[in-house]
């Protein structure tokens, strides 16, 4: 066995141990009656009387050899086997002994750190100390240089106690703004001590900060409050005012359980009424949820201190603490709260590129959308202000901090978390799991759960910006068709409009848009096209509707100045206005504008872009007037410094008040219209996908990452943003498949479509100044490796349309990273390299250029190679797994059944395909899974009960199917059943207890039940068993075919994948000890 297959523990391996020993053969030997042989018998009759009784005993002596020499016999074979079995398990106990090492190894490792850490702690509280005392005599110096600041006194009496040894990690900056000094610091009231240079400019990432709140530093004292369990009112005084302008005189608290598992707390002002977000609708779902009876979560207050305390009820682990931490400060234009956290794993806070796991070494997070290509350490397109917490135990708890204005979010290692907002109130929600998976469907319940996306949109999308012509843009589309790649729609950017303008095409180079679309439609694909935010602004009176009817209507956004609709630029030739996606006004409009374009060709989704909103101006094209909104007290690090930098003033007008407020709404408030006109138009379900995007963003569109870069980094990137969308309630997510920006390469490309080929979002899409890169345009390599990908794809598209379903209806995840299944399992908290599909595929992708192989940590239990079958036991560990250049490495999780379909080249057709049953079974020969099913397109099928539900399970070599809903009349048929991981030789399969023909691959332990062609509607049972039962009188074979192929993980047998992964046992032909030796070694690992 190669070393990497020594990696792995094989449950099946077999072994022949058969064979004969030859008996052994031996000579008897004749006794000799010479006296000289014989003790010395002075009696001659008692030698003539043994003489003649010798014959006779001769044999008997014989006979008690010969069962001396069996009964050797069968004790060394006895010690012999018993040694056998010793070392088998000692070598068994070896391994194990290994791994514990090796984990011993890898905790004393953490733990040495962790002094490492302890150790540096000590060290800057020991040069902390040097530094107070050199600072000492200096701070005397100080007080007659500024004998003349009063405050200065005051601060070292006041202050001067409570600022010694904070340690470095419990400081929380007092002085967020550049240009910090002492006097600005002291002038706050807080702490002032450089421990390094002094930087002028808050640079990202942060450091420790050297002006800093003192201990129990607070602005507020309570002047009344009242409690009743988790429910808490009080009121706030401001004490002393801020540096900020306008603080609050007065500010509320108050407390309220929604439901057992979630807590809202709402502090705002209760005088005046100040902006809150209009999305998610359902920001108060109390009358939604039921009264809380055994709430999960404790609030504690503290009469003397303001902030709250959120612990946990089971182990009063402490979520959420504000007491005393970070400087509460409410004011008009500045609010900041902070807390302390229960763990480093914090997961969230998007749209950033970064690690699915967040930095917690002083990072600064700004939530601000922007018209910005995926960078580290910039504001991007989207805006969610939610994190979720994994402690090492795997509990978790989420926060939605509900607040939709600029903000900074900084993380230390306390580890601790400060909100920085510019605007609006705290809205914060609570949500208590206990596991990540629980947090998540609790998260649900107030952002919404995901749409239902029509089952088309599942299949592979194509598009470029720069076709130029439909001439082009067809021969793209016929030329991925001809090489049998499955496709399901074709999309065109904006070249496809006349002049750059919304609702429009171009009737001389794409002057046969309508016929091609109708060709579209008639293959069964789908056509989508884009629809940017901005409507042009000087088109001649009378020649573009959609301006002088939004004009009429009064729904764009007017000017701060004026009561002009406000105008920069875009792509129009000119000038560009935005309609105002909070005017109820808009609705009726859009729909109409929508409705009209799709009079002119049948469209059926939209691509809505540039909606952050995007300006290539910075405000006007002589920028926006110097007022507080645009020029406010704190700027968070937005790009540009410039919160206008190519968008709106933030002084613009809308229906709900200053754009300043709803900026980071517009993108979906525009979903939300464009939404409603589709539903209006097509009568059927809405497609969008949305650049800009904010929380509840998923109940109306989907997301693409926007314009990422041809390059590897870009590919390894692209997964831990899918992944945190994920977390969002935004399920259905991509990124340009080979990259928008840049010129892709072969080797980037092929392997970016084996990926891509797994976006729940799956689209190629490029730039109008690089290379085609449609497969077909990268060459035969590309072809075959997106052929091969997608066809797997679609094969598990009715798994992947449960998953969707199962987001809809439960707020889960579809695209799922490691920890949220396996959060016990510390090893996954920091996997963004691979991920999964629901609980039962893990998808493993090459992502560095040149390689064959992927390094994966695959979590414990039994997984199976989807491509050969071959499956292995492991207790959780690191593998390195075989990619050749044509294939993307997949593992089905033991314990799942995965409904799937023949694969064809576009959803259409594959949905007229026999369904078939992929089962992995787990340690104990058991299996779950589950289908939904219904037309994929109509509006609310769940609503109207037009769908079918079933369940499948697998216990004691029985497949039963449970028929939970069967209201859509369809010809469901079940044409194959796969059970991969039964450990002894099937000699008999019933189905609905009749024999039916199959076979079984002893190599692989998988056995196959082809073309059974029954009503997969019906409830139905199979039953496999390891010896014939003779019955003829009551069995009559089905007609079924003889499964004679070499098996492929595929139902279309020309596509067998290969093998991939090193450590894959090997097998002979013995099942028996393979039998003996696979329960042996999971009985063993179950107890470990």
């Amino acid at each position: 066995m190669s070393k990497k297959s020594s990696e792995f523990v094989a449950v099946f391996t077999r072994r022949n141990h058969q064979g004969n020993p030859e008996e052994s053969q031996e000579t008897l030997l004749t006794e000799s009656g010479d006296s000289q042989s014989m003790v010395s018998w002075t009696d001659t009759s008692i030698k003539a009387y043994f003489k003649q009784i010798l014959p006779y005993v001769s044999p008997i002596f014989l006979i008690i050899k010969w069962i001396g020499y069996l009964v050797m016999f069968i004790l060394t074979t006895y010690v012999l086997l018993q040694c056998t079995q010793y070392f088998k398990e000692a070598k068994i106990q070896q391994e194990h002994i290994y791994e514990e090492l090796n984990s011993f190894h890898v905790n004393a490792e953490e733990k040495l750190k962790e002094l490492n850490d302890l150790q540096e702690t000590m060290e800057d509280k020991l040069e902390n100390i040097n530094i107070l005392t050199e600072q000492g005599s200096k701070r005397i110096k100080d007080m007659f240089t500024f004998s003349k600041t009063d405050l200065l006194k005051d601060y070292e009496e006041d202050n001067g106690e409570q600022c010694d040894f904070i340690p470095l990690n419990l400081r929380f900056d007092c002085h967020p703004e550049n240009g910090a000094s002492e006097l600005s610091c002291r002038n706050r009231g807080c702490c002032w001590n450089v421990l390094h240079q002094l930087h002028y400019e808050k640079l990202v990432p942060l450091d420790v900060p050297y002006c800093y709140y003192p201990k129990n530093w607070s602005l507020y004292k309570y002047q009344n409050f009242s409690k009743d369990g988790n429910d808490f009112s009080g009121l706030l005084r401001l004490e002393r005012d801020s540096f900020y302008k306008k603080d609050l005189k007065l500010v509320k608290i108050e407390a309220t359980g929604i439901d057992d598992t979630t807590l809202r707390v709402k502090i705002f002002d209760p005088m005046n009424k100040r902006y809150e977000p209009p999305f998610p609708a359902r920001s108060d779902p109390r009358p939604f949820m039921k009264k809380t009876s055994n709430p999960l979560y404790e609030l504690k207050m503290d009469e003397n201190v303001p902030g709250f305390k959120v612990m946990r009820s089971s182990d009063k682990r402490t979520l959420f603490n504000s007491i005393g931490f970070g400087g509460f400060i409410f004011s008009d234009q500045f609010l900041q709260i902070s807390s302390v956290l229960p763990s480093h794993n914090i997961y969230g806070l998007g749209e950033h590129r970064t690690n699915l796991r967040l930095n917690t070494n002083w990072q600064k997070l700004t939530l601000f959308n922007s018209d910005q290509p995926p960078t580290e350490n910039a504001n991007l397109y989207g805006s969610h202000p939610f994190y979720m917490v994994v402690e090492k135990t795997g509990k978790a708890h989420g926060v939605l901090f509900l607040n939709s204005n600029a903000m900074d979010i900084i993380l230390q290692p306390t580890p601790a978390i400060t909100f920085r907002s510019i605007g609006g109130i705290f809205d914060i929600y609570f949500f208590t799991g206990p596991t990540p998976a629980d947090v998540l469907k609790q998260y649900s319940e107030i952002v919404g759960k995901p749409f239902l996306p029509p089952y088309w949109s599942l299949g592979f999308h194509l598009c470029k910006y720069g076709y130029g012509t439909l001439e082009k843009t067809k021969a793209v589309w016929q030329r991925t068709r001809d090489a049998l790649i499955p496709f399901d729609t074709q999309w065109n950017d904006l070249d496809y409009m006349d002049n750059n303008n919304d609702f429009t095409y171009d009737k001389t180079k794409f002057k046969d848009l309508p016929n091609f679309i109708q060709e579209i439609h008639d293959a069964g694909m789908h056509y989508i096209p884009l629809i940017d935010a901005g409507v042009s602004a000087n088109e001649k009176n009378g020649t573009y509707i959609p301006y002088d009817e939004g004009v009429k209507r009064g729904i764009f956004i007017f000017d701060g100045e004026s009561n002009e609709p406000f105008k920069g630029k875009v792509w129009n030739t000119v000038s560009t206005t935005w309609p105002d996606f909070t005017n109820p006004e808009t609705t009726s409009y859009y729909t109409e504008m929508m409705s009209n374009m799709h009079k002119d060709f049948e469209y059926d989704g939209a691509w809505i872009d540039m909606n952050e909103p995007s300006n290539f101006y910075n405000g006007h094209i002589n920028g926006c007037k110097a007022t507080s909104l645009d020029n406010p007290p704190y700027l968070p690090n937005v790009n540009g410094n410039l919160l206008a930098r190519k968008t709106v003033c933030m002084n613009a007008k809308q229906h709900l008040g200053n754009h300043y407020d709803l900026h980071n709404v517009y993108g979906t408030s525009q979903a939300v219209v464009v939404n409603h006109a589709l539903k209006q138009i097509r009568n059927k379900r809405p497609f969008i996908i949305s650049r800009s995007t904010w929380e509840g963003h998923g109940f109306y569109a989907g997301h693409w990452t926007g314009d990422v870069y041809s390059a590897w980094h870009d590919l390894r990137m692209s997964i831990p943003e899918i992944l945190a969308y994920s977390l969002f309630q935004i399920p259905m997510v991509g990124a340009d498949i080979c990259g928008f920006d840049g010129n892709t390469t072969v080797a980037l490309c092929n392997r970016w479509m084996q990926l891509g080929a797994f976006y729940p979002f799956s689209r190629n899409h490029n730039s109008d100044d690089t290379i085609d890169q449609d497969p077909v345009a990268m060459g035969q390599l590309v072809v075959e490796s997106s052929k091969k990908a997608l066809r797997i794809r679609y094969r598990l598209l009715p798994y992947l349309y449960t998953l969707f379903y199962r987001a809809h209806r439960y707020g889960e995840t579809v695209a799922r990273p490691l920890f949220i299944e396996f959060n016990e399992d510390p090893m996954t908290f920091n996997i963004d390299t691979q991920f999964l599909w629901g609980s039962c595929l893990m998808i493993a992708p090459v992502l560095e250029e040149g390689k064959t192989e992927v390094h994966v940590y695959i979590p414990r239990g039994l997984w199976y190679n989807y491509h050969t079958m071959e499956f292995s036991f492991t207790i959780g560990k690191n593998y390195t797994l075989d990619a050749p250049m044509d294939t993307i490495p997949l593992l089905v999780r033991g314990g799942c059944i995965i409904p799937v379909q023949e694969p064809s080249v576009t959803t259409s057709l594959s949905r007229q395909k026999p369904f078939g049953l992929l089962i992995a079974l787990d340690e104990h020969e058991s299996a779950k899974g589950e289908l939904y099913w219904d037309d994929g397109d109509s509006l609310d099928s769940i609503e109207k009960k037009k769908y079918n539900l079933f369940e499948f399970e697998v216990s004691n070599n029985v497949l039963t199917s449970t028929v939970i809903e069967c209201s859509f009349d369809d010809k469901m048929k079940l044409g194959t059943i796969i059970v991969m991981g039964i450990s002894k030789v099937v000699k008999q399969v019933l189905f609905n207890d009749k024999d039916v023909e199959f076979e079984y691959d002893k190599e692989k332990s998988v056995l196959y039940v082809n073309n059974i062609l029954v009503d997969f509607t019906k409830k139905f049972e199979l039953r496999w068993s390891y010896k014939k039962i003779e019955d003829p009188s009551t069995t009559t074979a089905l007609p079924i075919q003889k499964y004679s192929t070499s098996h492929p993980a595929d139902v279309d047998a020309s596509h067998n994948e290969g093998q991939y992964m090193n450590s894959a046992p090997t097998y002979s032909s013995s099942i028996t000890y393979a039998s003996l030796l696979n329960l042996i070694v999971i009985k063993y690992f179950m107890l470990v």
